[in-house]
């Protein structure tokens, strides 16, 4: 029976209607409910007394940005929970990202929010205040409730394992050092830093296919095109990462004199990225086309560019250009992938004139074995995996510990560090003579590609604005935790979903 009190939103805004023309007065709430507990279900017996129909929408899974395993429960399972309720008189899943849509679709008399979110300016994300404005569009109300409330968060960190031992161990030393509410201060205070980003533009390409096994008169795999998908990445994908947290950011790019994308990087870039874009002779932008399976797995990778490309406009066009700007930028992230735009008179500009210097040198298949931090003659923060910390120090068995403080000791730097995948990251503190170690705050990956770029953009933002290293090492790791769930750079690190994220952890 409480399986049909589940209906499509459609449905819901349906019935609703035919509820308003009997002169019934319709209850709305709407959240995760991953984990149904005492104060759920007091609110929304509260919520119900407000009117005469009690409706629920829970968030959809693809929408739930609230940790690693989360959902623990999936939306028809929750939508389940909230039927079996004798309170609750019709759920539907909401696969959009608010409830605004929801709320001007049934049109509640009223909405109910538990009084945690009485306070708008505690909500990072906003949408108290976008949804309020769109029940009393519709000549409804907002009504807190004031019931007992727990944590669903908490209650699953702490009795779910949602963590490994070492993740649980870590985030509960941390949580004593630092609140959630005091990183998103910290977070917030960054947001009049001016950013330049300098680097290669990439264009990543997913071409999704169905392997049909190997082919009758080779030994190689044959595979089915399903559909195909674009990308903004590289330096591209870093400012969009800043963008959402600096107001004010500064593209400097390289792009094809032929297939050159342009179109396509200004339509992805967000809107306070301003681009100054220089150009290749004979050369295309770089673009990097991989063949995938529809688990995401690489089958295949091809390159589109000249290992050798020559600027247009110079290298001393270049180099003009740095030396008139970057005296005007708080923070310089250079992410260098060793694809041809960054030369050695840029080096020396970056090295010599940019206020705070954040650079990662990227090892990949176009320049393995010829890039490696040593470039850059000096550097405030680097960031390397690694395999790339190895390569720079020539040692592959010696302790982290010890090539990192070699390695950072030779470029100068006052932080270095070292992402390690699902190992976490270490970061040398080179100033304060120590090391912070943070494990992989997600339990999930969909795919690696950019997570080592929205690393170096929020920790490398994070130290160029004076947070500690412990605190940028930890928000680093935390965005680097959102973008593993999400597929190549479809989207960037958003300030609202890194702090939920971040109050998850620290419940």
């Amino acid at each position: 029976m409480t399986t049909q009190k589940i209906l499509p939103l459609s449905e819901l805004s349906k019935v609703a209607r035919e509820l308003r023309a009997q002169g019934k007065r319709i209850v709305l709430c709407h959240g995760t409910f991953d984990l149904m507990h005492t104060g759920h279900i007091r609110h929304l017996q509260r919520a119900r007394e407000e009117g005469d129909v009690l409706c629920v929408t829970v968030t959809a899974d693809v929408h739930v940005n609230k940790g690693p395993g989360r959902p623990v429960f999936n939306e028809q399972l929750r939508a389940e929970n909230l039927a079996a309720l004798a309170c609750v008189d019709y759920v539907a899943v909401n696969y959009a990202v608010t409830a605004v849509e929801v709320l001007n679709d049934v049109r509640p008399n009223v909405y109910a929010k538990g009084s945690d979110y009485q306070s708008h300016s505690e909500d990072v994300t906003g949408n108290i205040a976008l949804e309020q404005q769109a029940v009393e569009a519709h000549g409804g109300r907002i009504y807190y409730t004031d019931e007992i409330t727990f944590s669903s968060s908490n209650l699953l960190n702490e009795h779910f394992n949602v963590f490994t031992p070492d993740t649980k161990e870590f985030l509960n030393g941390f949580r004593n050092r630092w609140s959630d509410k005091e990183l998103h201060r910290q977070i917030a205070s960054l947001s009049g830093l001016r950013v330049l980003i300098v680097g290669d533009a990439i264009v990543d390409q997913y071409h999704y296919t169905t392997p049909l096994g190997q082919t009758a008169k080779a030994n190689i795999l044959a595979v089915r095109y399903d559909s195909e998908e674009q990308f903004a990445g590289g330096a591209i994908a870093v400012a969009n990462h800043v963008a959402g947290f600096a107001k004010d950011v500064t593209l400097v790019t390289a792009l094809g004199s032929f297939d050159s994308h342009e179109d396509f990087i200004r339509s992805k870039l967000l809107g306070n990225v301003e681009p100054v874009f220089f150009h290749f002779q004979d050369a295309p932008t770089v673009t990097k086309r991989r063949f995938v399976d529809s688990d995401l797995s690489k089958l295949f990778e091809v390159y589109f560019f000249r290992e050798d490309p020559v600027l247009v406009e110079s290298e001393a066009a270049v180099c003009r250009w740095l030396d008139q700007h970057l005296k005007g930028y708080d923070v310089v992230i250079v992410p260098d992938f060793g694809n041809g735009f960054i030369t050695h008179g840029m080096i020396a500009s970056l090295s010599e004139k940019a206020r705070f210097l954040a650079i990662n040198t990227q090892i990949n298949s176009g320049n393995r074995g010829y890039h490696v931090i040593h470039r850059y003659p000096r550097a405030d923060f680097v960031s390397l995996n690694e395999p790339e910390l190895r390569l720079a120090a020539h040692n592959r068995q010696d302790p982290l510990e010890k090539l990192a403080e070699q390695v950072g000791t030779g470029a100068g730097v006052k932080q270095l560090a070292v992402t390690r995948g699902t190992k976490g990251m270490l970061m040398y503190d080179r100033q304060g003579k120590a090391f912070h170690k943070v494990p992989a705050l997600s339990t999930k990956v969909v795919d690696r590609i950019g997570a080592g770029d929205a690393f170096l953009s929020l920790a490398g933002l994070c130290l160029g604005g004076g947070l500690a290293p412990e605190v940028s090492a930890f928000i680093g790791s935390a965005a680097a935790a959102i973008d593993v769930q999400i597929v190549c750079n479809r989207e960037p690190i958003a300030s609202a979903g890194l702090q939920k994220y971040i109050s998850t952890l620290l419940k």
